[in-house]
């Protein structure tokens, strides 16, 4: 978040409105005095921090990943219409690289690296805060990429203070192809303490692309219960008690995240999530605000092919607390999570198991040096421990390793004038090794010399707002060293092989025509390249180009993103939106280096990643009181693409014809109508 004067407040009304890629900005009153007035902790130095509200989720009836980050161009989602392999890139790292969060219980380690190991319900959040690149202390362990923070609702987000109790219900019905029931319940118990739950049934079909080429592979039945009870206790303590479970089932390729071949056979395949969160919070007075975060989390995959079923438990908490010294914040705490991957056949018990555990010890201060001057410094400490609880299938002797490792971020916010800003961070982060993807358990060795990753974050900014006119130009560089990854070649080694940088620029405008009329355009520029260690390669190739195919677990190059915006409000009842987003091509990357090494091919071969553009529409309509329809229409113009973030193309190299990420869907007719009462 920046700090900005409350008549700046445009970016943050256009980005409430229509569901475009703007700072996040919270309002701020820091008197003479000192800092006893702060209203919001923010984050400094970090230009590139976005947000997406629920009310912009609504408009376009977000249905899944790729739904929630339509509109943000330094985030995106691979995986094409295959909902269960979609995996989320910010700025190309992948998610495993990336710290993220349902209401602070981290979503952690990789069911199968075929599919996604982020599933959430676009119609449960209220909130969705993304920072991109390595941040402050407070972030989570292991955030070396970024960090994703999802906020689910709870009764104050769906009840006025007036009203007792509410229903709604939902139907929603998408021309490619499926249909949505949710139901949603929700009441106060007393003057202080609500109860709310939910519950969502998704039956979806193939899709097909713009060709009509049908999708084999991307029907699924999803269905996922949610309940949350929240309130008070005295006047200034607030408990939170959620329970999620979530339901995935469907017919399967081979490889989720690729086109099945044609006539190859489909394998049925079930994913399921338990969650258990638990939030408190106290706020005492300015040296006591304190914040508890425990969670349980219970996640499985399993597959009729291979017979085979992995399941990964995650528990842990986080305890921090926030005191203000004259002109001084601090937010200091602790943070623990246990992770175990346990993979075996159906009929069986585990039979592979590994076990990962951190601990981390974090501080991070806000000195609010003069009205125009924000100063942010923090320091983290990790400790990581891994081990193998039970044999491999080659009888290896188990593996431990454990690492620990300190980083510490600096960063400040200058208001030039009262409608400028600069802003400058640099941040560090590291990660240990975690728990292996619990479908390569069974053949994990690691190298005896592993070392922990370590990225260093650089990122400035300048901004310009006024009451109608938004501009932002922000550019980072980001460095991983010694990143851990397992080259593929049969059997699952884990190694240091070497430096990760992406460096890229970011920029946007946002302008208020009118009273109804806003419009927007945003623009990302990346590259992520892999610079390999001494030794990986025989040969000296360079910087490589990263690619979800040949570096999954790492991150994908993508084309510069273009994104406009434009939000009309014809009535109070009734407002429409255009989206256009514009990835301009990348050509003639070099691939398979990996395979050449192994003797599977000759030498690297290319790929190209087409160009496209794609145009989304949405409405929103109270005709009626307790009524709202909802209309959209994605892939308006009913184009084939693949998005940059999937599994490139790789079917013109011969004895690769099967390796290709699926297009993403043609044109989907969106509409819902929700009773509300």
């Amino acid at each position: 978040m920046h700090t900005l004067h409350k008549k700046k407040n445009l970016a943050l009304l256009i980005a409430a409105a229509s569901g475009i890629s703007s700072a996040v900005y919270a309002e701020t009153n820091v008197t003479d005095s000192g800092a006893d007035n702060v209203e919001t902790v923010v984050i400094v130095g970090k230009a590139t921090n976005t947000e997406v509200s629920s009310a912009e989720l609504e408009a376009y009836q977000a249905n899944d990943l790729s739904d929630i980050f339509r509109l943000t161009p330094s985030v995106s989602v691979g995986g094409g219409a295959s909902g269960i392999a979609q995996k989320i890139y910010i700025r190309g790292l992948e998610d495993s690289m990336i710290n993220v969060t349902v209401d602070g219980a981290p979503q952690t380690s990789t069911l199968f690296h075929h599919i996604g190991r982020v599933t959430i319900d676009p119609a449960l959040l209220n909130e969705v805060e993304v920072q991109a690149g390595a941040g402050e202390a407070t972030s989570g362990a292991g955030a070396i990429g970024g960090s994703i923070r999802f906020r689910t609702k709870d009764i104050n987000d769906l009840l006025d203070s007036d009203s007792t109790s509410g229903w709604r219900l939902k139907a929603s019905h998408f021309s490619n192809d499926g249909e949505q029931y949710s139901a949603t319940v929700y009441g106060r118990l007393s003057d202080t303490w609500g109860i709310l739950g939910y519950y969502n049934l998704n039956d979806l079909n193939n899709a097909q692309d713009g060709d009509g080429e049908e999708l084999d592979g991307t029907a699924a039945n999803q269905d996922l219960a949610f309940f949350k009870v929240s309130g008070e206790i005295g006047d200034n303590q607030h408990l939170s008690l959620s329970y999620e479970k979530r339901n995935e089932e469907g017919e399967f390729a081979r490889w989720p995240n690729w086109t099945p071949a044609e006539g190859a056979p489909l394998n049925e395949g079930k994913g399921d999530r338990e969650t258990f969160v638990t939030n408190y919070l106290l706020t005492q007075n300015d040296m006591l605000n304190l914040e508890v975060t425990a969670y349980h989390t219970q996640s499985g995959f399993e597959r009729e092919l291979f017979t085979w079923r992995s399941d990964i438990t995650s528990y842990g908490f986080d305890v921090r607390n926030s005191s203000a010294f004259d002109i001084h914040r601090i937010t200091y705490g602790i943070d623990f999570r246990d992770d175990e991957v346990k993979s075996g056949t159906f009929d069986g018990d585990s039979e592979y198991k590994e076990e990962g555990q951190v601990l981390g010890l974090y501080a991070q201060v806000h000195s609010y040096i003069t009205d125009a001057l924000v100063f942010s410094y923090g320091l983290r400490w990790d400790d990581y421990e891994f081990e193998q609880l039970i044999e491999n299938e080659d009888g290896d002797p188990l593996a431990a390793t454990d690492s620990s490792k300190a980083s510490f971020n600096v960063g400040f916010d200058y208001n030039i004038t009262d409608e400028l800003m600069f802003s400058l961070g640099y941040a560090e982060a590291s990660r240990g090794k975690e728990v292996s993807d619990g479908f390569n358990v069974w053949g994990t060795t690691i190298d005896p010399d592993l070392k922990p990753e370590t990225v260093a974050n650089t990122e400035a900014a300048i901004e310009y707002s006024t009451e109608d006119l938004y501009a932002k130009v922000a550019i980072y560089r980001s460095v991983i060293d010694d990143v851990i990854f397992d080259q593929n070649s049969g059997a699952v080694f884990y190694e240091n092989v070497g430096t990760v940088e992406t460096q890229g620029l970011e920029a946007e405008v946002g302008y208020r025509v009118n009273a109804d009329l806003e419009v927007y355009l945003g623009f990302s520029s990346m590259d992520a390249v892999l610079d390999p260690a001494d030794g990986v390669y025989s040969a000296d190739y360079g910087e490589l180009d990263l690619n979800a195919y040949e570096y999954g677990a790492l991150g994908t190059s993508r084309g510069n993103t273009w994104n406009f915006n434009l939000n009309y409000y014809l009535t109070t009842d009734v407002t429409f939106g255009w989206n256009v987003t514009y990835v301009q091509s990348l050509n003639d990357l070099d691939v398979l280096h990996r395979s050449v090494e192994l003797g599977w091919i000759d030498e690297p071969q290319t790929i190209d990643k087409p160009a496209y553009v794609v145009h989304d529409v949405y409405a929103e309509w109270l005709p009626v009181e307790h009524l709202q329809v909802n209309l959209a229409v994605i892939n308006l113009f009913d184009k084939t693409y693949r998005d940059h973030s999937s599994v490139g193309d790789y079917t013109a190299i011969p004895g690769w014809e099967i390796v290709s990420g699926y297009n993403e869907p043609g044109r989907d007719v969106r509409l819902s109508a929700t009773l509300i009462f």
